[in-house]
C-alpha cells in the first residue's frame, strides 16, 4: 500500500492521476496548507522541502523496507518504474518523457505557480510581477503548443507521465486568464485528456476540500510567508 500525502493542488493531482491510471492501491494523507500541517516536524521527517505531494511505498520491489519519496516529478517516475507503465521501453522514449518531464518541474509549474500566485493571491497588486509572470505563461505554452503540433502528446504519440504531470496546471488555464484557445494544440491535447477516465478521478480527489473564500492571516503566513518554514 502506499501512503499519499497530498493536498487539491495541481502537483498533487499530478501524483492523483497516476495512481488512478495505474490502479495502484493507496491512501490519501490530507496535508492541511492553509493550517501549516507541512511545516510539522513530523511531516518535514517525509519531505524535508515542507511542500505537498510525497509517498511511502510500504510495498517496495526489493520487499526492504518502506520508500519514502518526496517531489512530483520524482514521485512520478517512481510510480512508473513500479508499475511498469507510462514511461517508454526504449532509451529515445525514456529520455524524451524525462526531459519534458523535468521541463514541468522546471518551467511550466514555477511559472504558473508565481503567476497565480501575482495575479490571484497577492495582496498588494504589483503590475510588474503580474506582467513579467503572464509574459512566460505565455511563452511556456508557446512551448507546449508547438511540441503538440507534431505530437499527440507532450513527449510523442504515447500518453505518459509528462502529461501527467503538465494537465494539472493546465487545467487552471480559465482562473489564470490564459486565452487557451490561442494555443490550438495545447487545447486540442487538454480536450483530450479531460475524457481519461483515471485523469479524471485523480484530478477529482480532494475537490471537496479545496479552500475557498477569504484567507486569515495565519493562512496566508502558512500558504505564502516564512511562518514556522523559517530557516533554521
Amino acid at each position: 500500500m502506499i501512503e499519499f500525502f497530498t493536498a487539491p493542488a495541481p502537483n498533487g493531482w499530478k501524483v492523483a492521476i497516476m495512481l488512478e491510471e495505474c490502479g495502484l492501491e493507496y491512501e490519501p494523507r490530507w496535508v492541511n496548507l492553509a493550517a501549516g500541517d507541512q511545516h510539522t516536524e513530523d511531516y518535514l521527517a517525509i519531505n524535508p522541502n515542507g511542500r505537498i505531494p510525497a509517498i511511502i511505498d510500504h510495498a517496495p520491489e526489493d520487499g526492504g523496507d518502506p520508500v519514502t519519496i518526496f517531489e512530483s516529478g520524482a514521485v512520478l517516475l517512481y510510480l512508473a518504474e513500479k508499475s511498469g507503465r507510462f514511461l517508454p521501453d526504449d532509451l529515445r522514449g525514456r529520455s524524451r518523457v524525462r526531459q519534458w518531464l523535468f521541463w514541468q518541474v522546471g518551467h511550466l509549474g514555477p511559472t504558473l505557480g508565481q503567476h497565480g500566485h501575482f495575479h490571484l493571491y497577492a495582496e498588494e497588486k504589483l503590475p510588474y510581477a503580474i506582467e513579467r509572470f503572464h509574459r512566460e505563461a505565455l511563452r511556456v505554452y508557446g512551448v507546449m503548443d508547438r511540441q503538440l503540433a507534431d505530437n499527440e502528446h507532450i513527449a510523442g504519440q504515447d500518453y505518459t507521465i509528462a502529461d501527467m504531470a503538465c494537465f494539472p496546471w493546465v487545467r487552471t488555464w480559465k482562473a489564470q486568464g490564459i486565452p487557451l484557445e490561442d494555443f490550438a494544440h495545447v487545447k486540442r491535447w487538454y480536450d483530450t485528456l479531460k475524457q481519461r477516465d483515471g485523469l479524471r478521478r485523480g484530478v477529482a480527489l480532494g475537490s471537496d476540500m479545496a479552500r475557498r473564500g477569504e484567507m486569515s492571516e495565519e493562512e496566508r503566513k502558512n500558504l505564502f510567508g516564512t511562518g514556522k518554514a523559517r530557516v533554521r
